[in-house]
């Protein structure tokens, strides 16, 4: 196992954990305003003295890679990879969607055969979303979806989807299918990162420290625009 540095800037909330062999051993979580470059550095400052107190080497560093805020990945991203650098780490890079599942299905009984649906708000009625199996499988990629009564009724007339994220509650009036379900409170969190990381530092999934880059909204739209030519 490994002790890893997680960060998570992706959204209004701003949060840094670390994890040891599975164990949750420091969490600092802060909410309501997107102040994380003035947050962030202190938050991870005081991550690595706890560790280096407690002589805990790192073996990696994980970070939210999007998509989302587009200051607040560039903000963690830029932290994981000074880290990574100043300490000779790995990086890590896990998927905001994907994590955004990790806390439900901890915490809520998510049936067998059921959809996970998490949603970033974009505007209006535009979320970011994707869909998982329960093992987070995906069953469809990141979309930038306008959600209308028809936008997941393919799936909603199979069985049952949960939605959840910052996206989720202003669209379940549109969406008002029998089969959807609203999961409220769900955050994107760094704590909610360690089995995600964990099976990646096993499976060596690394990122290259010098070139990577987080998966920006605005790169999504401009992909998807180009698809559209």
């Amino acid at each position: 196992m490994a002790c890893i540095l997680h960060i998570e800037t992706s959204t209004n909330v701003c949060s840094v954990a670390v994890s040891e062999n599975g164990q949750c051993i420091f969490d600092q979580v802060e909410r309501g305003s997107m102040s994380h470059a003035e947050k962030l550095g202190t938050m991870v400052d005081e991550a690595l003295s706890f560790t280096d107190n407690h002589a805990i080497p790192f073996d990696a560093v994980a970070v939210s890679c999007g998509p989302g805020s587009y200051t607040g990945l560039r903000i963690g991203v830029s932290m994981a990879k000074g880290v990574c650098y100043g300490r000779d780490l790995k990086l890590i890079s896990i998927p905001t969607l994907e994590l955004l599942c990790v806390g439900p299905l901890l915490g809520e009984k998510v049936e067998e055969g059921a959809l996970l649906c998490p949603m970033l708000d974009a505007r209006r009625m535009e979320v970011y979303a994707a869909l998982y199996k329960r093992s987070l499988k995906p069953v469809r990629s990141v979309g930038a979806d306008v959600v209308s009564a028809d936008t997941y009724k393919e799936w909603l007339d199979k069985g049952h989807v949960y939605f959840f994220g910052n996206g989720a509650a202003k669209c379940m009036d549109v969406i008002a299918h029998p089969n959807a379900h609203l999961i409220e409170g769900v955050e994107p969190l760094a704590k909610w990162m360690m089995p995600l990381a964990e099976r990646r530092f096993l499976q060596e999934q690394f990122e290259d420290v010098a070139y990577f880059e987080p998966f920006y909204l605005k790169d999504f739209v401009a992909k998807a625009s180009k698809k559209l030519l």
